[in-house]
């Protein structure tokens, strides 16, 4: 009899709204109604009042099942329309959203919180390294920025410029800072006399401007979070050294920390960053088969420092020029995050970036004693120094379960009377929704266990299909007929011209070098495009 209402009131019922649900002994004066269309005096149609309070109580479920549904549907399919998934993913998992400024993000406290662990991480791996963090200011006088032509003329279409402070025009511009290689060269200029005063080892968090002509969330916005280090040395040679150890501890924290395997070289020449001598990039592939540039590393030689005159006097009071390098990680990086890991159903996190790792869910937690075992429970968790979570709204267990899955949530903890009884817990694992029953008093020590398990498994999982969508291509012809496909990497052989790399571009529909290949044996000795005799081996892909 749960759910519904026992009702005599015959053709009266369905002028409220009301339809049998079942009869019981036909002809009789009772019959079993269940209410589609909940009348405003629905309580004067109920006879025995506790059935009404069963049938509210249904009703409520039926409402939240609706909800639950609703939720997994706002999702887009990924092999429906990625972008449009994509987009789905960012709003239903409130990431962030797009504020007043146009081209400008809100982060919103679900996305600034994994921001939060990628800063605290990767600033950790920095300092082990001997970086120190400073900050500089957000506005770069003109006549500063134009110091190194190179570097303003690959930021131009880029950059916004304040003109006026309060009401009064300024005699110079500034611009609002792109990148802030210039601002660090000017405070070097002014500090670094000898020998004694270097290197210089410096990172700085902050927000840049950059008046991009398209965005999307995460990947492409005007303003931006980073982080920039930027660093002078003594020789050539320690400044590369320098540059290559910054993209290792990138391509650490990317595969270690994130779960997200890459591709990884130097850039060719069109496209390392401005100003740079050398540009080493690392690049993942997203599901839907296109490349991300997710860090970068640069040595920059001493074009930079040169140009704003910083030199020092080594032990021989002689004067010498500094070598610089700069490198850099961006929010991007949580676009990536996404489209990774993520699946239908919204976000899959790596254990040790998620901000919560573990969330625990009382079930039928009206019942007695379900809370406050659920808190207990919760506490050891935390005790182990898990990052973890639980949901005590009044929300139905299937409507908390979705959000806990929506937000990537990596494991939850359900508890129920039953559970209690028994003395055990369910882990659901995220990722693949795998559930293990274990002891409570287990629970923490299990959840380290698994926690771990899932960080690799989902490595392994993106690592076989970063490797089953890389492929090689010696002719045009088989490099078309393969990005036709949107297959990820191609590897081909390239002569090195200019003209060529355009030229591949424009007859596979956009797939550019990603990264020159240095430790592989050629495919052959001819370039892809022109045939010439090739001087590189090549990734090659279409990107964000």
């Amino acid at each position: 009899m749960r759910g519904i209402y026992r009702t005599g009131l015959g053709a009266s019922g369905r002028k409220h709204g009301v339809e049998p649900a079942l009869t019981v002994k036909r002809g009789s004066y009772h019959e079993i109604w269940s209410i589609r269309v909940v009348p405003p005096d629905f309580r004067s149609l109920v006879r025995g009042g506790r059935f009404g309070v069963f049938y509210y109580i249904k009703k409520r479920k039926e409402k939240t099942m609706a909800k639950e549904k609703k939720l997994v549907e706002s999702i887009t399919a990924r092999d429906v329309d990625f972008a449009q998934w994509y987009t789905d993913v960012v709003r239903e998992a409130k990431l962030c959203d797009y504020s007043g400024v146009k081209g400008c993000l809100n982060y919103l406290p679900n996305g600034y919180a994994i921001w939060e662990n990628i800063q605290k991480n990767l600033d950790a791996r920095f300092k082990e390294t001997g970086v120190e963090n400073v900050y500089l200011p957000v506005l770069i006088p003109e006549a500063l920025l134009q110091k190194e032509k190179d570097h303003i003329e690959g930021f131009a279409p880029e950059v916004a410029w304040v003109t006026h402070g309060g009401t009064e025009p300024l005699q110079e511009r500034f611009c609002i800072r792109p990148t802030s290689e210039t601002l660090f060269c000017d405070v070097w200029s002014k500090t670094v006399q000898s020998y004694r005063d270097l290197p210089k080892v410096w990172n700085q968090w902050c927000s840049v401007l950059r008046w991009e002509k398209t965005t999307r969330p995460f990947l492409r916005s005007r303003e931006f979070l980073w982080q920039e280090g930027h660093t002078i040395h003594a020789t050539y040679e320690e400044a590369e050294e320098r540059t290559l150890m910054m993209w290792k501890v990138y391509r650490d924290f990317i595969s270690e920390s994130l779960a997200i395997p890459f591709v990884a070289g130097r850039k060719t020449e069109s496209e390392k960053f401005a100003g740079a001598q050398d540009t080493y990039t690392v690049e993942a592939l997203m599901h839907d088969g296109k490349a991300l540039q997710a860090a970068t590393s640069h040595f920059f030689g001493n074009g930079f420092p040169d140009a704003y005159d910083i030199k020092y006097l080594d032990k021989n009071n002689e004067l010498h020029s500094v070598y610089e390098t700069s490198w850099g990680l961006s929010t991007r990086i949580i676009g990536a995050i996404i489209m990774v890991h993520g699946d239908d159903s919204g976000l899959v996190l790596p254990p040790r970036i998620a901000p919560k790792q573990v969330r625990v869910i009382p079930v039928a937690q009206h019942k007695e004693g379900v809370l406050d075992r659920s808190e207990e429970l919760l506490a050891a968790i935390r005790a182990e120094g898990l990052r973890a979570d639980i949901d005590e709204s009044e929300k139905s267990p299937g409507w908390k379960f979705s959000e806990q899955e929506m937000l990537g949530i990596p494991v939850r903890v359900e508890l129920g009377p039953k559970d209690i009884e028994n003395g055990q817990a369910v882990l659901v694992r995220r990722d693949t929704r795998e559930k293990t029953v274990v002891s409570i008093d287990d629970v923490p020590a299990v959840l380290k266990e698994l926690l771990e398990t899932v960080q690799q498994d989902m490595y392994d999982r993106a690592k076989a299909f970063l490797d089953s969508h890389i492929d090689e291509a010696q002719t045009m012809d088989e490099m078309k007929a393969k990005f036709t496909d949107n297959r990820g990497f191609i590897k081909a052989m390239w002569c090195g011209d200019e003209s060529c790399e355009e030229m591949i571009k424009t007859e596979t529909g956009g797939a550019g070098s990603r990264c020159l290949i240095e430790d592989e044996e050629p495919i052959s000795d001819r370039c892809v495009c022109c045939g010439k005799p090739a001087k590189y081996k090549v990734f090659w892909g279409k990107a964000y």
